[in-house]
């Protein structure tokens, strides 16, 4: 099975990863420093947070100890991160014959990202600084000697990197050349020397998208001209050209999963299409005659793209299709998946479970098993003995017994839409008791869409009593392009009324005290907190804004140069500025001009580094909201970005967050 050996540096273009460097000195912070609350203010709201509760913030957003546990292709050793006593999470690489254990990778300011096996001997990782996403890929030997920076240049992004197995090479793709297009290297992981694949020559139309055989030779690449069509090339075997075989709308799909190398026909290919559908569905194709084989997969309801295919030892046939429904569902292939597939299903009955890791004989496999109310713990399985056998449980301070369910929901819009999405609620609301509620809209938002599985914020909510809400209001993914349409150039509107919905939905369900609402949010939710304190001002006790856009027009204005390409669906997604109309529009969406209606408390919380939503972008709402004088508590951390990801910063926004909802829930 296809083990993922493709890895996504964390600025991957998707129209969300953007900018800034990381700064250190006081007199080049970004923003204004004079902004954020102060630590005694904050910590006032801690005090709030009273109860005889079981569970500490602690206990849902430590580290988990040890964690992104890996098998090497050989099988001779297991690698994995390892907390230390100052919070920094190392790799270690563990001898399997012999027990000897050996630290790989030091993690030392900034955080390690991605880690993995290059070969048997080298281990490669991903680091950025301080959030700013401007990440480096390196490589390092199992014994942590030899280390190289294979991307070592500043203010470069890292959009794409792909292992070519039994070989030295990687394949990345940089925006070395020009800030706002990609292009492809071969690296070679040990020596460090690079180069250039492909020139990616058009600003204005660039390649936006590369597509290699197993062997690291380029196949295909896709352009985006004039910002809106997708135009899909290949390569014809026999002539070396290549030669368009697709030009498509940027709102359909035509997407090249992979070659199918198990087949004789090296011009077939896996392909996730919804040009002749609304749910996007998985087919064979021919590339060379430019025509579908057979449809491998579709589902009614929900959008289907991923596959995972086997290895060189089974001849890379495919293993099994999977998308998300209500849970994440897997249909098993080949006669070997089914085996495994079945043997798990029968031990982990409604668990989800996922195979993360093997060696290249698939002697031995890792597999992480989880659920709404389990975090995740990892097995071992070995495929001769038939044996599975207990790894490691990344939360056992949090027992299953404990947590709350996960339910899925689903209701009609004001205007008859289908909008599904969770609820998740504490003990009180399932023995009949109205509880407060939590309102969590995704970020995103477009293609984005929330799943079942483990939430600690739910969690970490139910503990004190609290409901949480998941909306996948219009314009989420995963159910259909007509679905997602629907909330294009919606924002703030219609996307902003299905979650209102929503909230009215679980109300009647007798579930809610309507008098103990909140809304809170990231990146896009940040911004539909604050569009909901505006829009509803009576439906909401309090708000908390995480890194959300306050103002279409500066949030447009900080896009980096590789995000300029893209800028043409932005306002298809969003509003266009140019037009009269439409820029009137963002003006009335854009909370920053209508803080007079924002009646309820608000907690704002940004990274200083984001490179997605600005520092600006809280600046604003906080001094708008300061000079018509209403507090508002700030949090900023300048060495975080698009959310927090050191364990300190963590534990600390959710201390102040749990004091800020209780106080506001408790007020007479």
């Amino acid at each position: 099975m296809n083990l993922n050996t493709k890895i996504f540096g964390a600025a991957q273009i998707v129209l969300s990863a953007i900018m800034i460097n990381a700064q250190t000195s006081t007199a080049k912070l970004p923003g204004d420093p004079t902004l954020p609350s102060s630590k005694e203010t904050l910590d006032k709201l801690i005090s709030y947070d009273k109860g005889n509760f079981k569970y500490k913030v602690e206990d849902y957003f430590a580290r988990p100890n040890a964690s992104q546990f890996k098998i090497s292709p050989d099988g001779q050793y297991l690698s994995y991160k390892e907390k230390d006593k100052d919070k920094k999470n190392h790799v270690y690489v563990k001898e399997l014959k012999t027990g000897k254990i050996t630290k790989a990778i030091v993690e030392k300011d900034d955080l390690i990202g991605n880690y993995g096996w290059l070969d048997k001997k080298r281990l490669f990782y991903t680091q950025d600084k301080g959030g700013n996403e401007n990440t480096h890929m390196y490589a390092v030997d199992i014994d942590g000697q030899n280390l190289k920076d294979l991307t070592p240049f500043e203010g470069v992004t890292l959009n794409y990197a792909d292992i070519v197995k039994d070989t030295e090479f990687v394949i990345v793709a940089l925006n070395k050349n020009n800030k706002q297009i990609f292009e492809p290297y071969k690296i070679n992981f040990n020596t460090g020397e690079m180069t250039q694949l492909f020139e990616n020559k058009d600003v204005n139309n660039p390649i936006d998208g590369y597509i290699f055989d197993k062997k690291g030779n380029m196949r295909g690449y896709t352009v985006l001209e004039n910002g809106l069509t997708t135009k899909t090339y290949y390569k014809d075997l026999d002539t070396g050209k290549f030669n368009l075989i697709k030009s498509t709308d940027w709102k359909n799909t035509f997407s090249i999963i992979g070659l199918n190398d198990h087949s004789k026909n090296k011009d077939e290919a896996y392909v996730v299409t919804n040009l002749d559908s609304d749910k996007e569905r998985i087919v064979l194709y021919d590339l060379k005659k430019n025509a579908i084989i057979k449809e491998v997969y579709s589902n009614p309801v929900y959008d289907v793209s991923s596959i995972s295919t086997a290895r060189k030892n089974r001849n890379y046939e495919l293993d099994y299709i999977s998308y998300n429904g209500i849970k994440s569902e897997i249909i098993p292939v080949s006669t070997f998946y089914k085996e495994v597939h079945d043997k798990l299903k029968s031990e982990f009955k409604d668990k989800e479970f996922s195979v993360v890791s093997s060696d290249d004989n698939e002697d031995k496999l890792l597999v992480v098993v989880g659920s709404d109310r389990l975090y995740g713990t990892y097995y071992e399985y070995d495929t001769k003995s038939k044996q599975i056998k207990l790894l490691y449980n990344l939360m056992p301070q949090l027992k299953e017994e404990d947590m709350a369910e996960m339910k899925p929901i689903e209701f009609k819009s004001r205007d008859g839409l289908t909008i599904r999405g969770y609820i998740t609620m504490p003990k009180d609301a399932v023995n009949g008791k109205k509880v407060p509620l939590i309102v969590n809209p995704h970020g995103g938002p477009q293609g984005i869409r929330d799943n079942w599985g483990f939430n600690p914020e739910d969690q970490l909510f139910a503990s004190r009593g609290y409901a949480t809400l998941h909306v996948n209001f219009r314009i989420s993914g995963g159910y259909g392009k007509e679905f997602q349409q629907s909330g294009y150039k919606q924002i703030g509107r219609k996307a902003m009324d299905d979650v209102e919905d929503g909230v009215k939905y679980v109300i009647e369900q007798g579930w809610i005290d309507q008098n103990k609402i909140a809304i809170y949010g990231g990146s896009h939710g940040g911004y539909a907190t604050l569009m909901g304190l505006i829009k509803t001002p009576d439906l909401y006790a309090c708000g908390v804004d995480y890194v959300g856009v306050s103002n279409i027009f500066t949030f447009f204005e900080s896009f980096p140069e590789y995000w300029k390409p893209y800028k043409e669906m932005v306002k298809e997604i969003w509003y266009n500025l140019d037009d009269p109309k439409e820029a009137e529009i963002a003006k009335e969406v854009s909370p920053v001009f209508h803080i007079d209606k924002i009646k309820k408390p608000l907690f704002v919380v940004q990274g200083a580094n984001d490179p997605r939503v600005n520092i600006n972008e809280s600046d604003q709402i906080v001094k708008a909201m300061r000079a018509k004088g209403v507090e508002v508590p700030y949090l900023v951390k300048y060495d975080e970005g698009h959310g927090f990801r050191k364990e300190p910063s963590r534990i600390e926004l959710y201390k102040y967050m749990m004091g800020f909802f209780a106080e506001n829930f408790n007020k007479k």
